[in-house]
């Protein structure tokens, strides 16, 4: 499957069981959410978790972009991204957890036609506050799919108050012909989806309280789904990416992980672009510039010559297209060349503070803090210009 059957054939299943598509396409959260982007596809769902009614009904579904700082120095690796899309779906009161189990086990079985023995599912086993989520262990057993229960592993909370409650994450077998040992014990079980049982709300105290409104939260990564499914090592072989790792590596000889650095940053940033955020020194613009900057460092490490003047405009097109995103290619690429020009002046004066006596041995981190505040050089910066020495 391509990934637009995938979204389609996961929405289709949704609609024929009467949940309603709902707009999650910009990352920016609304203007009361003061988080700077939206970070998983529930978060702009938290009111209604809680009890508020949803114009469009209790039976929920959705993709949404979403954007993480948290896991940067993670990128590069084969699964971590900072700009990915999420299925969401979600009971607001309505079904029960195991409905939405059952529900799960018949898409990807059915809709996505992965074997059933290539499934294994993990539950909350307890702990010191709560029994075991019994339930969920109970419906899958009866659904024949094996089960691990995991002390800390099956338990999601929206932050350290709000709505939280026992998780059943859902994991493909992704190694030899003959899948082997668990989840907690071997890798190549890969998780795909995890559907949460919403039935508590933790207060100030630390405390559980039942919810007021029992939901269903659920929540897949498109790329990783879409890797799973295509049979590929990592979401950067997929087709979402096709045009992106079939460009750079021929542009700029890169080893595999900086590679793959360079596609995310520059892909993320077109999305970041594409909905409007424009760099600044503070806020959503300082994400964005960040992003760049982090490229622009991992691109130069080893040649100063390497810019992104020479990226032809077909993997930008590919992206906005993909996201559905107005801005043309010619404004995208302006914006990006702005900011070389500028990361090419920060560097310079970079070098030249460096230069400086002061500087000459192994730096303190009150130097970092110093060249960061007073000069405007970021950390990463900093470390790549020590390193030229």
């Amino acid at each position: 499957m391509n990934t637009d059957v995938v979204v389609r054939t996961f929405l289709d299943f949704y609609r024929e069981r009467g949940h309603r598509p709902i707009t999650g396409s910009t990352l920016l959260p609304p203007p009361s959410d003061p988080v700077l982007f939206t970070t998983s596809g529930m978060h702009p769902l938290t009111p209604y978790l809680q009890g508020r009614p949803h114009p469009q009904g209790r039976r929920l579904v959705n993709v949404q972009r979403c954007l993480r700082t948290t896991d940067l120095d993670e990128v590069g690796d084969l699964t971590h991204l900072t700009v990915f899309e999420m299925l969401g779906s979600w009971s607001l009161g309505d079904y029960d957890h195991p409905q939405s189990l059952r529900w799960g086990y018949d898409l990807l079985r059915d809709g996505f036609g992965i074997p059933p023995e290539r499934l294994y599912v993990t539950v909350f086993g307890g702990d010191d506050q709560l029994g075991p989520d019994l339930e969920s262990l109970h419906t899958w057993r009866e659904l024949g799919l094996p089960v691990e229960s995991t002390r800390d592993e099956n338990w999601w909370s929206n932050g350290p108050v709000g709505p939280c409650g026992p998780d059943s994450e859902i994991f493909v077998w992704t190694g030899g012909t003959v899948p082997e040992g668990t989840p907690t014990t071997d890798s190549r079980w890969v998780e795909i989806w995890n559907h949460v049982h919403l039935r508590y709300e933790r207060g100030e105290d630390g405390g559980l309280d039942p919810s007021r409104q029992i939901g269903v939260d659920t929540g897949m990564g498109l790329e990783r789904l879409v890797s799973v499914l295509q049979g590929r090592r990592s979401v950067y072989e997929t087709d979402l990416f096709e045009p992106w790792m079939r460009t750079v590596p021929v542009l700029w000889d890169l080893d595999e992980r900086s590679t793959r650095v360079v596609c995310d940053h520059l892909r993320s940033s077109v999305v970041v672009l594409g909905d409007g955020v424009r760099p600044t020194n503070t806020g959503r613009g300082y994400v964005l510039r960040r992003l760049i900057r982090r490229l622009l460092t991992v691109l130069r490490r080893d040649d100063d010559s390497r810019t992104v003047s020479d990226l032809p405009v077909e993997p930008v097109e590919h992206t906005l297209d993909h996201f559905r995103q107005s801005p043309d290619t010619g404004t995208v690429r302006e914006v990006l060349l702005d900011e070389e020009r500028r990361f090419t002046q920060l560097l310079e004066r970079g070098r030249r503070v460096l230069s400086r006596p002061e500087f000459r041995g192994p730096l303190r981190e009150e130097d970092y803090h110093y060249l960061h505040d007073t000069h405007g050089l970021p950390r990463e910066l900093v470390a790549g210009l020590v390193n030229e020495k």
